[in-house]
């Protein structure tokens, strides 16, 4: 397992990016834009790590934009950790057989998502190309928010 990075959902991109890039000195490594989800997606890295970022090899912060205006109370700015792993189905049976619910099955072989017992979401992508949908993650329907 590999520790990819951290979520930080936020309000305005200007804002956040002239905190984060030109007051606390991160840089933007990669932006998506997603018009059917309605948000982006915005990485950014420690400038000493950024060449190794770049090849996602160094951990970084993620900000998502939701594009409709929505306050995040509760702690709901703070998205998620994630780790890529070797066998997101194997993984995914342990937790379970631990008694951890999986939030969000990896259904597609790729990604799922996991709550620790302080209800902080992990994300859990598999390295590589996803893995061949399989049973009985396949028709296992999501439960409760991540």
């Amino acid at each position: 397992m590999r520790y990819l990075h951290t979520m930080v959902r936020i309000k305005n991109v200007e804002e956040s990016l002239n905190f984060y890039c030109n007051l606390l000195g991160l840089v933007e490594v990669r932006r998506h834009e997603s018009e059917k989800g309605r948000f982006t997606l915005i990485f950014l890295s420690a400038a000493e790590d950024l060449e190794r970022a770049k090849k996602s090899q160094a951990p970084m912060v993620e900000l998502t934009y939701n594009w409709d205006a929505e306050d995040y109370t509760g702690g709901r700015n703070f998205g998620h950790l994630a780790y890529v792993v070797k066998d997101i189905y194997s993984l995914c049976a342990k937790i379970q057989k631990g008694g951890v619910l999986i939030n969000r099955p990896p259904r597609d072989g790729h990604m799922a998502f996991v709550r620790s017992p302080d209800n902080v979401s992990i994300e859990l992508l598999q390295d590589g190309e996803a893995l061949a949908p399989q049973e009985p993650w396949l028709s296992m329907p999501n439960t409760g928010v991540w």
